[in-house]
């Protein structure tokens, strides 16, 4: 009996042992595919859209694989979503439209408005700044179509598209950098001046350090404001870079000059701030008027004219025209030498 049930216990035992296993088989195997999964989406945590909008097929069906994987209902939570036929509608903001009769300051109202519509922790557009301002207006353009979310500098390059019909208002960017904890930050919005007024537009996450009414006499008034913003969040302004005025042709070739003036607050005493900020503002008053910039050369000769098609790329070039000299030279040598030969 004693064998017997030993014997018993051997088989039991056995097949334990087989489902157990067994079962860790079956454990490894998924894990393997899991694991297969991981390498062929890249092996993250999460996923971030490189592709731009819209998304392509590969990168949505990635994204919904990756729920599935690590969200407890995966499948089914996919397949409600998916399904679903009455998820509410996301709102976009409409453009701001204006009457003849609306004054500037409403506009300018309605512009900011519609900025802090947009307003995200994670912006969707990069504005890189060395670019002619035709191309950023053509970003600011896609911000208003796809309606993505937008941080300071998309909103600053969005306030300038937005101004463009605004013959009378003069805009310019005006960006600080404050410190705290030991920390620098950066931000940026886009000065405004019109009727012997300043203002701002722009986007924070603090009410303080955004939009500005028109109703600053000289931009030391304006940058002052901003400087008590910052203290009542308990920063300390460092520095403030302001640039040129913006031009209003949205089709222009030229590169918006983003810190014309660095003045560095902590070797700036009050009377000297306020010094360069009447300088920097007769500088830009100066600028009204002047034709744009012309392009780079590198820009011209990639550009080329329309209305005159050169037969040699370098026709103009002092080199080419000397390299012709001497070839007409030379072959009236030779033909002097062989009319000689002749006779």
């Amino acid at each position: 009996a004693i064998c017997c049930s030993w014997r018993r216990t051997t088989v039991f035992g056995g097949e334990m042992l087989r489902t157990a296993v067994g079962s860790l088989d079956e454990r490894e195997e998924e894990q393997e595919d899991e694991g297969e999964e991981d390498m062929r989406d890249g092996g993250v945590p999460f996923y971030v859209n490189r592709g731009g909008f819209p998304l392509d097929e590969e990168t949505w069906e990635r994204m919904w694989r990756h729920v599935a994987r690590i969200h407890p209902t995966g499948e089914d939570l996919g397949k409600s979503i998916r399904g679903a036929t009455d998820l509410p509608k996301i709102p976009i903001p409409s453009v701001p439209t204006y009457q003849p009769t609306t004054t500037i300051s409403q506009r300018l109202e309605a512009i900011q408005k519609y900025i802090r519509d947009l307003h995200a922790i994670f912006a969707q557009f990069i504005a890189y700044l060395n670019s002619f301002l035709h191309r950023l207006m053509d970003i600011a353009k896609e911000m208003t179509r796809e309606a993505l979310p937008i941080k300071c500098l998309e909103a600053v390059i969005l306030g300038i598209y937005l101004t463009n019909s605004m013959p009378g208002v003069e805009r310019f960017p005006l960006s600080f950098m404050s410190q705290f904890s030991g920390n620098h930050f950066h931000h940026i919005v886009l000065g405004v001046h019109s009727g012997g007024r300043f203002g701002a537009l722009g986007m924070s996450r603090r009410e303080e350090l955004m939009f500005k009414p028109l109703e600053f006499r000289t931009l030391t008034d304006l940058v002052q404001e901003y400087e008590a913003a910052y203290r009542g969040y308990w920063h300390t302004l460092r520095k403030v870079r302001i640039g040129q005025y913006v031009s209003h042709d949205p089709h222009s070739v030229e590169q918006i000059d983003w810190k014309h003036s660095i003045l560095d607050l902590d070797k700036l005493s009050k009377e000297e701030l306020r010094r360069e900020l009447e300088r920097h503002t007769r500088d830009m008053r100066l600028k009204i008027g002047k034709p744009p910039p012309s392009p780079t050369k590198d820009r011209r000769n990639s550009m080329g004219s329309p209305s005159k098609v050169r037969a040699v790329p370098c026709a103009g070039s002092a080199v080419w025209r000397d390299g012709m000299y001497i070839v007409l030279i030379c072959s009236n040598l030779v033909f002097l030498f062989m009319s000689v030969v002749r006779l």
